[in-house]
């Protein structure tokens, strides 16, 4: 992944003129959990550092920065959700949010290092960026997932933003013939419009990879499209994290009704 310098400035001064919502608890059978946004630079370390184990760890991701954290540059532009187990006071999931005003100031997306997005420009003064996804092993019951998306659509409400941009992605050990099966797979039903498209500068070469074995999606690609969200074309290979980027647009306004009262209560969108 191609990165920008990480900023010099001291890690506090990305915590100013924040609007994050309040801290929240769900509780489940197994958990006692706090949804919650970093406001200090601690509460950045441990998203830091739980996205190191599984991205570098778990995954075998080639890394830059400080031993032991994830880092780069968009970090120090990006709201970063926590949920905490509050029996253990560990972070066990987190998601970072690039939102439009931060977008602006950094000059560009993640996602625009592996896709052309310009078909999706009109949106993207109310499109929040989201990436960085991933749950401490232990906690992959679902009710991790399910809070950060609760946080996640929380956020989206408290600043009137419309639409999520955001990577899934898929794991290449295989050499990439999963990704590849499940791109064919899911395009002929899940894909955006037309206008909506983006386009990989690395693309996966499907066509060479492609098995045709029937494949079920992962539980992240399959959690987003359960909610609504569309695949905006053929995905990016990834070589760092060795990993095929299915890019997914997910707009409030189109949530999956089954799901709009758990994740929005009463502000559904219009």
């Amino acid at each position: 992944m191609r990165e920008l310098p990480t900023p010099t400035l001291p890690l506090a001064s990305i915590f100013e003129s924040r609007r994050l919502p309040r801290a929240a608890e769900t509780v489940t059978a197994q958990h006692r959990l706090q949804v919650t946004w970093a406001r200090t630079d601690e509460e950045l370390r441990e998203a830091q550092r739980l996205r190191y184990r599984v991205f570098a760890d778990e995954m075998g991701a080639r890394l830059s920065g400080p031993a032991g954290l994830d880092v780069d540059a968009f970090d120090a532009y990006c709201d970063h959700l926590l949920v905490r187990d509050l029996d253990t006071l560990k972070v066990v999931g987190t998601y970072r949010a690039l939102p439009p005003h931060q977008a602006a100031r950094i000059g560009r997306l993640y996602a625009e290092s592996e896709f052309d997005v310009s078909r999706l420009t009109h949106l993207r003064a109310k499109m929040v960026e989201v990436g960085r996804s991933c749950v401490h092993p232990d906690y992959r019951s679902g009710s991790v997932i399910m809070s950060l998306w609760a946080g996640l659509a929380a956020y989206m409400q408290h600043n009137g933003y419309e639409t999520m941009l955001g990577c899934a992605s898929v794991a290449m050990v295989d050499g990439g013939h999963y990704a590849a099966n499940l791109y064919c797979s899911l395009r002929d039903n899940t894909l955006t419009a037309p206008e909506y498209r983006a386009f990989a500068h690395t693309p996966l070469p499907v066509d060479e990879l492609q098995t045709g074995a029937e494949v079920a999606p992962p539980p992240l690609v399959k959690g987003y499209l359960r909610l609504g969200a569309k695949i905006c074309g053929a995905p990016a290979w990834d070589p760092d994290f060795n990993t095929a980027d299915f890019l997914t647009l997910f707009r409030l306004a189109d949530i999956n009704a089954r799901y709009a009262r758990h994740f929005l209560g009463d502000a559904l969108p219009r």
